[in-house]
């Protein structure tokens, strides 16, 4: 059962990752820096189910792949912690309210405090614990040794700073949350935050106790189990409140790759016709949807107007009478508008391969009173729609 849950925790944190990878490239300090604590926090738990814990064991260092799961846990730490950091604003402001400058200042700290603490992990690592072989459960197997809980205790420092920071600000920020899904987000962020800190504060009795007390292997194997039962539970807690405020900006991502699908068969063949008009040259349906060259609202916008100049461009090959003919041939068309701009942009393209361009151009097509880019992409998808039926 733990087995289970720590491969579906793996897989809900990898998949966020890969989600919110484009924050890499495109996105600014504050969405790198969560992207930065989803991929530790990823890395960290892969290396806590069973299968690539046997894959790293046949490194020949012994227990490699808990040291490991502690530098990516490090390192998801800072980044969340710079992430909260980040989420107040530029620190220019004049008057700076305590809980934002503490937050900020323990973001600073925490690099050098991390690299100080990867240095500690690593000495203690391989001179404080005793490791004999390897073991499926670093903790439960180390556990009642001072190497170990000097090791353990200096690897907590750092979750239990976090937890405890980033707890009270998400859980501030949901009661000043501007959207419902944007609190319900937050609140539960913060919830497994203190969670987090609960677990923290466990494990670090767990590992003093047993030094101190004697504690049978059951009963220590008991507690590592549920507390571990614990962490995977709070980690579940954190990907449905990261994701939900973010399922409006998911749909709004689909509507637009939506109507990048629709737009590129009229698209593709105006700036075929008009090589330049792009800014790049263009390719199939499928490779235009999944390369990550630009985000998709940045493509939209720059289709629109790909389609707008290749229209341009079009009123010096089309004859005068064509948009007559074409407004007259679709008057019973259910959608006579956008089908008679179709039927001309059709036309017009097969003019402009066989004929010279003329000196001056045809009427323009009918004025429409776009607002923003996404009213004027609705129109052209209706446009599309018409077009990519015509034979």
């Amino acid at each position: 059962m733990l087995d289970f849950f720590r491969y579906l925790t793996a897989a809900v944190m990898t998949l966020i990752a890969i989600w919110r990878f484009p924050a890499v490239r495109y996105g600014d300090a504050h969405r790198r820096a969560l992207w930065g604590g989803y991929a530790g926090f990823a890395v960290a738990l892969l290396l806590y189910t069973p299968a690539v814990m046997q894959a790293v064991d046949n490194i020949p260092v012994v227990d490699l792949s808990a040291l490991l799961r502690h530098f990516a846990s490090t390192a998801a730490i800072i980044a969340s912690l710079t992430y909260v950091a980040t989420s107040y604003g530029k620190s220019s402001e004049a008057v700076v309210p305590r809980h934002v400058a503490v937050s900020r200042w323990i973001a600073r700290a925490s690099y050098p405090a991390g690299a100080i603490g990867v240095t500690l992990l690593t000495i203690l690592f391989f001179t404080a614990v005793h490791r004999p072989r390897q073991t499926d459960d670093f903790l439960s197997e180390h556990v009642g040794e001072w190497g170990a809980a000097a090791y353990m205790s200096v690897f907590y420092f750092f979750p239990l700073v976090t937890t405890a920071v980033c707890g009270f600000q998400w859980t501030r920020a949901s009661r000043q949350a501007e959207t419902t899904s944007m609190r319900i987000g937050l609140r539960l962020m913060g919830i497994s935050m203190w969670m987090g800190l609960a677990h923290t504060m466990a494990r670090i009795f767990i590992v003093w106790a047993a030094v101190l007390f004697p504690l049978s292997h059951s009963t220590i194997e008991t507690l590592v189990d549920l507390t571990a039962m614990w962490m995977n539970l709070l980690f579940l807690i954190v990907a449905v409140g990261a994701s939900i405020p973010t399922t409006s900006a998911a749909a709004a991502r689909w509507k637009t790759l939506k109507t990048l699908y629709r737009l590129h068969p009229l698209w593709f063949d105006l700036v075929k016709a008009f090589p330049g008009t792009s800014l790049y040259p263009p390719g199939s349906r499928l490779a235009e949807l999944i390369h990550i060259r630009v985000p998709s609202d940045v493509r939209l916008d720059r289709w629109t107007q790909d389609i707008a100049d290749a229209c341009e461009k079009l009123r010096y090959y089309a004859p005068e009478t064509l948009l007559w003919a074409a407004e007259d041939m679709t008057a019973s068309h259910p959608d006579p508008e956008p089908a008679a701009e179709a039927y001309w942009i059709a036309a017009a393209i097969r003019a402009a391969a066989s004929t010279k361009a003329s000196q001056y151009a045809t009427g323009p097509l009918q004025a429409k009173p776009f607002v923003d880019t996404d009213s004027e992409a609705a129109w052209l998808r209706r446009v599309s729609k018409v077009y990519a039926h015509i034979t």
